[in-house]
């Protein structure tokens, strides 16, 4: 049986979603604030969704300054962000618009809740990739 011919994937911004294991390094090293701020405007997250994302209040989030290393869980949700993202706008060929209007539009594959209310735990960020690979194969979300 042949393997079905997958074509190269459009790398946009010229970068690759990270392994989970860099994932994990990267985590335990600690990201900086500023890049939160990076990711966010990949599509226009506003700092409310940013926040929830990341496990904090708005607040909070507005209270690190940009050169500080975030904690190793919101480390960990911003790079997982990060991954979603670059995985979207690869499935929607760079298209922004798009990407923005499926982060918040509900699904019924997510049980009526957008791609956005999933990414407040981990095990969302897995479905809501899960919804993207499946789109990128064509199968029914």
């Amino acid at each position: 049986m042949a393997l079905p011919i997958v074509s190269e994937r459009h790398v946009p911004y010229g970068q690759e979603p990270a392994s989970d294991l860099e994932v994990i390094r990267r985590s335990r090293l600690g990201m900086l604030r500023s890049q939160a701020d990076a990711v966010s405007k990949m599509v226009g997250l506003t700092d409310n969704e940013m926040a929830g994302i990341l496990g904090m209040t708005p607040r909070n989030l507005h209270r690190i300054q940009p050169e500080t290393r975030l904690s190793i869980d919101a480390s960990e949700r911003l790079l997982l962000l990060k991954n979603i993202m670059l995985h979207a706008m690869d499935t929607f060929d760079g298209k922004e618009n798009i990407v923005k209007q499926w982060l918040r539009t509900p699904l019924s594959e997510l049980n009526g809740q957008s791609p956005i209310q999933m990414m407040d735990t981990v095990t969302g960020f897995g479905l809501a990739d899960d919804v993207l690979g499946r789109l990128d194969y064509g199968l029914p979300a």
